[in-house]
């Protein structure tokens, strides 16, 4: 309503008037709220429906680990028209060659009930029995005694053996058996405390572990330097991360390798810093890696994991794209398994395949996809992996896939 109206309004009614205004401003005004607030969710569920037609990653399409797929259930019925395998010579195990215990066990008797002591005997057949014998903590109390000395009434007192030393019950083998438990096959320390009570009968608490473990690290730094700097020289590095939770958080364990050794770091961050303060300057001849940013341009040269790319191709292929993943992902596997009859090519014929396989990857992306997710594989092999594919074909100490690392990992993950 104009003002000029309002104030033209009885002094009865001009009060209710600029209420009902005042409301209606303030409604208007909530109005646009409410609209922006709809466009706003309108886009997110049209961003949900479309990931409601998207296949769930796997470890088949992704880089999720195999221990967090969802396994099928294996279809145990065989075809009618499956014919009967041949079977094969069976094999025994062999007869250790230095046996701890010989047992020479005669006839006593024949079944006529002749008895057949002092009679010639032959050998008719041998097999070995093999067992564990109980494994318990042979406990060693060691007592110090003290003298005073004739001479100079002094007190002296026996040192402890260096083999036994003070300050910790557990010897040398125990340590050794939980740090390989812990560090090779990843026990947490709650099954340690079980493992070695039910196994050992041996009573130990998590945090006589803990100290256990610290003990045990110390002198493996100097050896861990010594892996390092093998890697750091080394001509082709390999390298992969995955999550690891160190106290309650979510850190990143990395693994660095070559030929001869092997590197792990766990460190708070994902990024390009680890690998960069690992190499501490050097800049191998090729970096292995699959296609994370933080894993670029640390070499003179790059060979992109190809079994990382065959699963982003299957994620494609799942997605709807029928165009270019389903050609890549045959070209990634005609190029691995040339990889792997490297040993047995000459070096002119793997310069043949290289040349082929560069001409297949030109066609391959002049594709294209109608599918987006075809599509933004294909714009990313084109920008970024192009010059990444084929490197293992050049140098035959680089591998085409990253597995090795990826098996470093698997205990982990």
């Amino acid at each position: 309503m104009p003002p000029e109206k309002i104030d033209s309004l009885d002094a009865d009614l001009k009060p209710m008037v600029l209420r009902i205004v005042a409301q209606n401003a303030s409604l208007l005004g909530r109005i646009d709220e409410l609209l922006a607030t709809i466009t706003t969710l309108n886009a997110r569920i049209a961003e949900l429906e479309a990931k409601l037609g998207t296949p769930p990653k796997t470890p088949d399409n992704s880089s999720l680990p195999p221990s967090r797929g969802q396994k099928a259930n294996t279809d145990t019925t065989a075809p009618a028209d499956k014919k009967r395998r041949k079977g094969r010579p069976g094999v025994a195990r062999a007869l250790a060659e230095n046996p701890d215990v010989t047992r020479d066990i005669r006839p006593p008797r024949c079944a006529c009930g002749t008895a057949l002591s002092g009679v010639p005997v032959e050998l008719a057949r041998a097999f070995d029995h093999v067992d564990l014998p109980p494994i318990r903590p042979v406990t060693t109390r060691v007592n110090l005694y003290r003298a005073t000395c004739p001479c100079c009434r002094k007190a002296v007192t026996a040192q402890a053996p260096a083999d036994m030393p003070e300050g910790t019950p557990f010897g040398p083998g125990i340590a050794a058996a939980v740090a390989y438990l812990h560090g090779c096959h990843m026990v947490s320390y709650k099954r340690l405390v079980e493992l070695c009570g039910g196994l050992f009968g041996l009573t130990l608490s998590q945090g006589a572990i803990a100290n256990m473990l610290a003990r045990v690290g110390k002198p493996f730094a100097a050896t861990a330097d010594t892996i390092a700097a093998t890697v750091r020289a080394s001509a082709v590095v390999a390298s992969d991360e995955t999550s690891a939770r160190v106290k309650g958080k979510t850190w990143w364990q990395w693994t660095f390798g070559c030929a001869s050794a092997v590197y792990h770091v766990i460190a708070p961050t994902r990024g390009k810093c680890v690998p960069t303060a690992f190499l501490d300057g050097a800049k191998p001849k090729v970096w292995l890696s699959d296609r994370y940013a933080g894993q670029s341009k640390l070499a003179e040269e790059q060979q992109f994991c190809l079994a990382h790319l065959i699963r982003d191709a299957q994620y494609a292929i799942d997605h709807g794209d029928a165009i270019f993943a389903p050609r890549f992902k045959a070209f990634l596997q005609d190029a691995c398994a040339v990889g792997r009859r490297r040993d047995d090519l000459a070096d002119t014929t793997i310069a043949a395949h290289r040349r082929r396989l560069a001409r297949e990857l030109e066609c391959l992306l002049a594709c294209e996809p109608i599918d987006s997710e075809g599509r933004k594989l294909r714009d990313a092999i084109d920008v970024d992996c192009r010059d990444h594919l084929l490197v293992f074909l050049t140098r035959r100490d680089v591998e085409p896939t990253n597995n090795e690392s990826e098996r470093e990992l698997r205990m982990s993950v």
